[in-house]
């Protein structure tokens, strides 16, 4: 039976992750992930240098149909698998031994303009407000929004900075009226904060993405809406009614801190004002 000590190649696989400079939730979910796979390993009575690619399709296939993880996470794991071997290992790695699973691509949900409305306007707490309402009118990632600082709202030019986050670059969002004067009464309200713009209830740190995903799912519960709203629904509903209302995509992409241009192309998709002005073919009268 072979025994080996993990904390070697987890250290050298965060040291070269430091290196690389990954995003904290990539940091997080590639030790997941690791953590998973030497444990595996060990199981198997072996140590990593010695695992063929025979082996690791059986261990992603132990995911897929043991675990019952989506195509997606699999592919996920195939990532961290291919860093391992690549950086921490000094292995080759085989694309065709070891191939990205095919998955489908599936339309988000989105909100009506009318049930954005009310689903704000219904909420109680001032501080969820806020919050709900900036994450919609900017169409802010929940992470952009917990980071908010206090000076990263400009009233003056009516926009709102980002700080760097998941597309490693600043910009600036819309800064909604209406978002604004929700704002002011929560800033009023809630101690004037100078820092953070919402404080968690940690010194000195703001609300986590997991405390406003939890609310706006209580009141999505408290509503008794069919539809389970998100943060990333909110950011969805923004971009499609930017799209209905003519905005192109290129502007639609800059608001919302896409890298390219077709990631901004479902939103083409999920207009419903533009395919109602479509014709089918079909319906072209034939005297014509």
């Amino acid at each position: 039976m072979k025994f080996f000590d993990d904390k070697p190649y987890v250290k050298k696989f965060n040291d070269l992750l430091i290196l690389r400079d990954l995003t904290h939730n990539t940091v997080k979910s590639y030790n997941s992930m690791l953590r998973r796979y030497l444990s595996w390993v060990k199981s198997c009575q072996r140590v990593p240098e010695d695992i063929s690619f025979a082996e690791i399709r059986d261990y992603l296939l132990f995911l897929k149909q043991r675990e019952n993880l989506s195509n997606r996470t699999i592919n996920a794991h195939i990532s961290q698998l291919r860093f391992f071997h690549l950086y921490v290992l000094r292995k080759p790695w085989d694309k065709y031994e070891i191939p990205y699973m095919k998955f489908n691509t599936k339309l988000p949900d989105i909100l009506t303009l009318e049930e954005v409305h009310y689903f704000i306007n219904t909420i109680p707490n001032l501080k969820h407000k806020a919050c709900v309402a900036l994450l919609y009118s900017a169409g802010l990632r929940v992470s952009e929004l917990c980071h908010l600082r206090y000076e990263d709202i400009s009233r003056k030019n009516m926009r709102i900075y980002i700080r760097p986050s998941k597309s490693r670059s600043d910009r600036y969002a819309i800064l909604s009226k209406k978002a604004l004067d929700i704002l002011t009464k929560y800033w009023f309200s809630f101690g004037k904060p100078k820092g953070w713009l919402f404080p968690g209830t940690k010194d000195n740190c703001p609300i986590v993405s997991f405390t406003v995903s939890r609310f706006i799912n209580d009141h999505c519960s408290f509503l008794g809406l069919e539809k389970k709203v998100t943060a990333h629904m909110l950011r969805h509903s923004f971009g499609t009614h930017l799209y209905e209302q003519g905005y192109d995509l290129l502007t639609i992409q800059k608001l919302l801190g896409h890298k390219s241009a077709s990631s901004s192309l479902i939103y083409v998709h999920l207009g419903t004002t533009t395919m109602k002005k479509l014709k089918s073919p079909f319906d072209k009268d034939e005297s014509l």
